[in-house]
């Protein structure tokens, strides 16, 4: 992260520019489950909080809510490659965590270091109050299997983490050591939110939510699934209102869910039981809807995919606007559905908290992305003079008048009310006591309107959103691509990257001995005519597939651009092409894997070693046809040992930064 700063100015290819600093004079904190949070955005459990530096750039992004992606106790899952589908809405066919749950204990405690760290440096430049952050823990997805050894172990440390925090310390490099004993809080979780998604019994929902708070004294949100609109209501929707005639909704989906009479009932236990507990209890809207898998992209043999995005929004908000009207305003909700720059206001305005979001981040721009989020929402809070979060739930809509006039306040606290509304004044110095009924009156009244107004504008219609990312009809080769860079940001891990190797030219030849003499075979040269190439750290890449939807170009930037491996051991255990760079004072090791050829490359000082299947020669790094020396049972390509090279010098580049010369960087 520092060194990137210094070079780039970027930390993990989020521009500095894009970084969520400060809300300037305005105040958007929000109690979430009585602690406070210094904006109500973050990213959803998914593939923007499995990894560190996922969940670093989600707060470098603005997020200070970060739900975490969901363990549950099949912690070895085969996930289907690929996976994430955003060619028009947003599809997917992963499931929960794809480490183990140890794993996924590590990087929460990283990332929860690496943020103290950022904080605590000021690189990032954060102003103090919008500084901190919490995580929600998500678990799934049935009794038995939150009750296992496994996930128990993995709440229990996520309520006292200092063990693993403890460890991460004394890895903190050397030229960072001063950082060794930031503060972080040894309780990760701040809540649970409880995934209900894939076959969780609706009987066993309430027993689940009752252990987390009885066994770990943890607040509960429980996420609920569209379906609870109804089978009726929800294809009325999805088919007549929005267009997605093409979508179909298994009756399965509606059959195995928990039904409306239930839900409400539950949701009144459980608020009565967390209140007498003292902790917080709500519900967040919602899952992904369950669909048949017909997408192309995806594996034939997957039966059900998952939709997410611009049609989930509408989905999501009725359900809201139903719930409020069944239980009152005092159920917190968060929201998670279709959030983008243009709604992620009337989100807030609708006090949902927190408002969290993945399909949109998945998008050209990625994290950077939510820096319009920003913009949109302080263009409207000052349009209305509304500094804080509050007082723009009251003026959003327009509803501050009515939602002054339900409260039945004494007539100068509400004729006070109104001026300071009118003149745009501090709505909680005016009204007091009775603020937060105004909020609550007022967040009613706009999710009522919001909600009936929802499909006036037409912007969630399928037409709106069935144009796919434009493709050129060209492919994608190991060097050179239109470098347009947009599989960088696409990435939620940031696995791809650039390369610092351009403007190239890499001799095509072929080498054999005849007798005594070594003859070459020249047939031209490979050029690299782009400004840099495109990399990916495998490490990092779980082949979701994302990057191939935006890639201009055919093929994927991810399987055919140049994979990087961090260690042998994870070079060994794949059996695709790639290539493992190390360095250390001695010498620099390449280990490369090309349509099922293997190479070793060894440089020291200048002398290469280069052997692969029937050869092994050496040669000066700067004449290699005029100093070969070795043995070749037949042709020696050193096409190959030219392309390793390259790779071996621009990844480990002194005037770059990437995740392969960070490895390094220490040895060098």
């Amino acid at each position: 992260m520092f060194r990137e700063m210094d070079t780039r100015q970027s930390i993990f290819d989020l521009p500095s520019r894009k970084f969520f600093v400060s809300t300037g004079h305005r105040n958007l904190e929000a109690i979430i489950h009585g602690q406070r949070a210094p904006v109500p955005l973050g990213p959803a459990a998914g593939p923007h909080t499995q990894l560190a530096p996922n969940i670093v750039l989600s707060y470098l992004a603005g997020g200070r809510v970060i739900e975490l992606k969901t363990v549950q106790v099949k912690d070895d899952l085969d996930i289907p490659r690929p996976c994430i589908d955003m060619t028009t809405v947003g599809y997917n066919v992963e499931w929960s965590q794809e480490l183990r749950i140890a794993e996924s204990l590590e990087e929460y405690a990283k990332a929860a270091l690496a943020i103290a760290i950022l904080a605590e440096s000021g690189i990032a430049k954060i102003a103090q109050p919008v500084r901190g952050v919490l995580f929600e823990a998500s678990i799934g997805y049935d009794l038995a299997g939150i009750e296992s050894e496994k996930v128990d172990g993995f709440l229990r440390r996520m309520c006292d983490a200092s063990p693993v925090i403890d460890k991460l310390r004394h890895e903190i490099p050397r030229e960072l050591q001063r950082y060794r004993d930031v503060d972080v809080p040894s309780r990760l979780a701040a809540g649970i939110t409880l995934s209900t998604f894939h076959g969780c019994p609706p009987g066993q929902i309430e027993r689940i939510a009752q252990l987390i708070m009885s066994e770990y004294g943890l607040a509960v949100t429980i996420k609920l699934n569209p379906t609870l609109l109804g089978k009726n209501e929800l294809l009325r929707l999805l088919h007549g209102e929005l267009g997605y005639h093409d979508v179909e909704v298994p009756d399965a989906a509606f059959d195995s869910d928990a039904k409306w009479d239930d839900v409400v009932s539950m949701i009144g236990r459980l608020s009565n039981e967390a209140a007498a507990r003292g902790l917080g209890f709500g519900i967040k809207l919602t899952n992904t809807l369950v669909v048949k898998n017909t997408r192309a992209f995806f594996p034939k043999d997957i039966p059900e995919a998952y939709l997410s995005g611009p049609p989930l929004h509408v989905l999501a908000v009725r359900l809201s606007a139903r719930i409020r009207e069944a239980v009152g305003m005092n159920l917190p909700i968060s929201f998670s559905a279709g959030i983008d720059w243009s709604n992620f206001a009337d989100a807030v305005a609708l006090d949902f908290a927190p408002v969290t979001v993945c399909t949109d981040w998945l998008k050209p721009g990625g994290y950077g992305r939510a820096h319009r989020y920003f913009e949109e929402l302080f263009r409207r809070m000052d349009a209305v003079g509304a500094a804080t979060r509050g007082d723009w739930i009251i003026r959003a809509h327009g509803h501050g008048r009515a939602a002054l006039a339900a409260l039945a306040l004494d007539a100068d606290t509400e004729a006070r009310c109104a001026r300071a509304l009118d003149e745009k004044r501090d709505l909680l110095a005016a009204s007091g006591d009775a603020y937060d009924r105004w909020v609550r009156e007022a967040a009613r009244r706009n999710t009522q309107s919001y909600a009936e107004g929802i499909l006036a504008s037409g912007r969630y219609h399928r037409n709106h959103h069935d144009k796919p990312p434009k493709k050129l009809g060209t492919k994608l080769h190991l060097f050179d691509c239109i470098t347009c860079d947009k599989c960088i940001p696409v990435c939620p891990n940031d696995a791809n990257f650039t390369l610092a190797a351009g403007h190239t030219e890499l001799p095509i030849v072929k080498a054999h001995r005849e007798g005594t003499a070594w003859v070459f075979r020249r047939s031209g040269l490979l050029r690299l005519d782009e400004k840099h190439q495109i990399g990916c750290f495998a490490d990092h890449c779980n082949e979701c597939g994302n990057c191939d939807i935006f890639c201009p170009e055919d093929g994927g930037p991810y399987r055919m651009k140049p994979r990087f491996y961090g260690s042998i051991a994870s070079f060994s255990a794949s059996t695709g092409d790639g290539v493992y760079v190390e360095r250390s004072a001695e010498r620099d090791l390449v280990l490369g894997r090309f349509d099922d050829a293997a190479f070793r490359l060894e440089a020291r000082h200048g002398k290469i070693l280069f052997e692969g299947n029937g050869f092994r020669v050496t040669f000066s790094e700067h004449d290699p046809e005029g100093t070969i020396e070795g043995i070749a049972a037949g042709e020696v390509d050193l096409t190959w040992y030219g392309i390793l090279n390259l790779l071996r010098n621009a990844v480990l580049s002194q005037n770059d930064v990437n995740w392969v010369s960070c490895l390094w960087e220490k040895d060098a």
